[in-house]
C-alpha cells in the first residue's frame, strides 16, 4: 500500500522538500523522514480523506521539528549573535534555479510562517483550504499570511509590479 502512495505522490513530495530545504541533502533527508513517519502512522490515516494533504502536513511538521531541533543545537550557541549566524548560513545556501533565482532568494528571506504559506499555495499549487490544513491554521490566517508575503515580496522585487496590488491569481502566475 505504501508503495502505491510513494509512486503516486513521491515526485510532488520531493518537490516540496526541495522548496523547503535549500540544501539537496537536507531535502533528501526530509523526504525520507516524511515517508518513514507515514509508514509508522499509516494506521491513523482516515481513508475517507485525501492522502496528499495528510502527507503534506507530515512533511511540513517534520520540517518544523527539524528547525526547532537545530535552533536548540549547541552549534548555534557558538555564534555571538543572530546576525553572525545569518551571515554564515546565507553564504552556505545552495544556489537556486537561475531563471527564478531572485524570486527564490526573496521567498527564502521571508519570515518562516510567510515562507511556508507561499511555498504551499504558490509553488505546490494547493488551494487555500489545503494549505491552511497542512499548516494547521484557519483559512483567514492563511489569506493574511499570503497578503503579508506579497507585500514583502513586492518590496524586494520591485520589477514584478508597479506598486499596485497584485491579485493572488496574477501572483501565482508570476511565481
Amino acid at each position: 500500500m505504501i508503495d502505491q502512495y510513494i509512486q503516486q505522490y513521491g515526485r510532488r513530495l520531493y518537490g516540496l522538500c526541495r522548496h523547503l530545504c535549500a540544501d539537496p541533502h537536507d531535502a533528501d533527508d526530509l523526504y525520507q523522514d516524511t515517508w518513514l513517519k507515514v509508514m509508522k502512522n499509516i494506521s491513523r490515516f482516515d481513508e475517507s480523506r485525501d492522502f496528499e494533504p495528510w502527507l503534506t502536513q507530515i512533511c511540513v511538521n517534520t520540517y518544523r521539528n527539524t528547525l526547532r531541533r537545530l535552533a536548540r543545537s549547541p552549534f548555534f550557541d557558538a555564534f555571538a549573535d543572530n546576525g553572525e549566524k545569518d551571515r554564515v548560513f546565507e553564504n552556505a545556501r545552495a544556489p537556486g534555479k537561475p531563471e527564478y533565482g531572485e524570486l527564490h532568494e526573496a521567498v527564502d528571506k521571508l519570515p518562516e510562517k510567510l515562507r511556508m504559506a507561499v511555498i504551499l499555495f504558490y509553488f505546490r499549487d494547493m488551494n487555500l483550504e489545503q494549505a491552511a490544513g497542512a499548516l494547521g491554521i484557519p483559512v483567514g490566517t492563511m489569506k493574511s499570511r499570503l497578503n503579508k508575503a506579497r507585500k514583502l515580496l513586492r518590496q524586494h522585487l520591485p520589477e514584478c509590479g508597479t506598486g499596485n496590488s497584485i491579485s493572488p491569481e496574477k501572483a501565482r502566475k508570476d511565481l
